[in-house]
């Protein structure tokens, strides 16, 4: 074999396998839940030895708080582009997309669900960030509610708002040939316009 027909491999950075490992628990999630997240599982897709798991994340709970944070991090992106929240029609609207709804997504979730009150990284993990959820969908009822000149609490009803989505994913994670992403959307808005007025795309810009 000459130089010029020698396999070429790529040197990858510390942060590089790091992320490539939590992406690789990403897809243990998504193909089969918690049961196929299992450092054999997560080192085969990632092309990485088991050390590197203890060395980047301390072990596997590490990782799986890892894998939490990045599964919630484009999520409040989505809600939250250049800082501000969407409007909360479209924030609704947003959170029962086709993404967000994938089953591959909804199997991620369910998951991750299953954890948090079993592991204390990914319970710290899951605080954080569910903090900012709910500040980020509190802000957008606030919003809504200063244009359509209602008094609510806007915190009380976030949190029974993120209730509501929680639900209607876990219902369709059980049943997703049964109730799909639009009847959860038309639920969602179904049992807060009565309350809040129209939630139509871009309502309270």
């Amino acid at each position: 074999m000459t130089t010029s027909e020698a396999p070429k491999f790529r040197r990858y950075s510390a942060e590089d396998r790091a992320q490539m490992l939590v992406q690789a628990g990403l897809a243990c999630l998504a193909t089969g839940g918690i049961t196929a997240f299992t450092i054999d599982n997560i080192c085969r897709r990632a092309e990485a030895s088991r050390g590197l798991i203890a060395h980047h994340f301390g072990g596997k709970d590490g990782l799986l708080a890892a894998v939490y944070e990045a599964a919630y991090q484009p999520m409040l992106a989505t809600l939250r582009p250049g800082g501000e929240p969407l409007p909360l029609g479209v924030l609704l609207d947003a959170m029962f997309d086709a993404e967000s709804h994938s089953p591959e997504n909804l199997r991620i979730w369910l998951a991750l669900w299953g954890e948090v009150a079993v592991n204390p990284d990914l319970r710290a993990a899951h605080r954080r960030n569910y903090g900012l959820y709910r500040n980020t969908v509190e802000l957008a009822i606030e919003a809504h509610c200063f244009v359509r000149g209602l008094r609510i609490d806007a915190g009380a009803l976030a949190t029974t708002v993120i209730g509501l989505i929680d639900g209607l994913w876990l219902e369709q994670c059980i049943d997703p040939e049964g109730f799909d992403a639009a009847s959860a959307r038309a639920a969602c808005k179904g049992l807060l316009e009565p309350l809040l007025g129209p939630l139509e795309v871009g309502d309270g810009a």
